[in-house]
């Protein structure tokens, strides 16, 4: 629990959340760029290329393997940050969550207005006939591990983000108008550095922004208030 974070939460009404991996380190969901994380692990390709539209394209069997591999992940629940964020929206204080993170768990934890900037590992479509699957269809797909779909046998792509592809615009749209609308802009469990995620903190016009991160980040100069501490233990309410 941080005070000074508490006593802007009272007395603000219209409070937006925008987040990154650092919100689902807490749920047993490795990030990108930490020690741990998947830039610093040994792969026969980069991370940022085996997740490219490109490489998807060129080498989907081996996409799948490491998608399946790395971003699958079962069983992660939502930890003290989604939670707390989830009743914050309950009380009518928090108009929207923004997440970088694929996961769904803001959903899982009760959260009803999210932005997904980077797509949702649980929603995956046919590329020829839209067709919808869950994960465990991804997770589980016979053969050479490439899944089709069941209609059509047309390949069964992630809804997520890759690189070389563009953001949704109408998932874009909702998070600036969030943004432009809140007086006080929470965000945490994000370097900052993954544009154009980070660049829509520009449209914030409200009273207070909250840095909530272990490292820092672009945005602490402009800050009211910064915290170096794990975002689970940050909105924790009580110590």
């Amino acid at each position: 629990m941080v005070p000074a974070l508490e006593q802007l939460i009272a007395q603000s009404n219209n409070i937006v959340f925008f987040g990154g991996a650092g919100v689902s380190t807490e749920s047993g969901i490795p990030d990108f760029r930490s020690v741990d994380g998947l830039y610093h692990q040994k792969f026969a390709y980069p991370p940022e290329v085996i997740l490219s539209h490109s490489f998807f394209e060129a080498h989907t069997a081996e996409f799948f393997d490491f998608y399946r591999q790395k971003l699958i992940v079962q069983g992660a629940r939502p930890n003290a940050a989604h939670c707390r964020l989830a009743k914050l929206e309950r009380q009518g204080k928090l108009k929207a969550v923004i997440t970088q993170n694929i996961d769904g768990l803001h959903q899982a934890a009760g959260s009803k207005t999210v932005f997904e900037l980077h797509g949702s590992t649980l929603r995956n479509f046919c590329t020829r006939c839209g067709k919808f699957y869950d994960a465990d269809f991804i997770a589980n797909a016979p053969g050479d591990g490439i899944p089709r779909c069941t209609d059509c046998g047309a390949i069964v792509k992630p809804d997520v983000v890759l690189y070389e592809e563009g953001l949704d615009e109408a998932t874009v749209s909702g998070a600036v108008a969030a943004i432009r609308a809140a007086e006080l802009l929470i965000v945490g469990g994000t370097s900052l550095v993954v544009y154009p995620a980070a660049g829509l903190l520009r449209y914030f016009r409200g009273s207070n922004l909250v840095v909530i991160n272990k490292q820092p980040t672009p945005a602490d100069a402009a800050a009211s208030l910064r915290i170096s501490q794990p975002i689970g233990q940050a909105l924790a309410e009580t110590v």
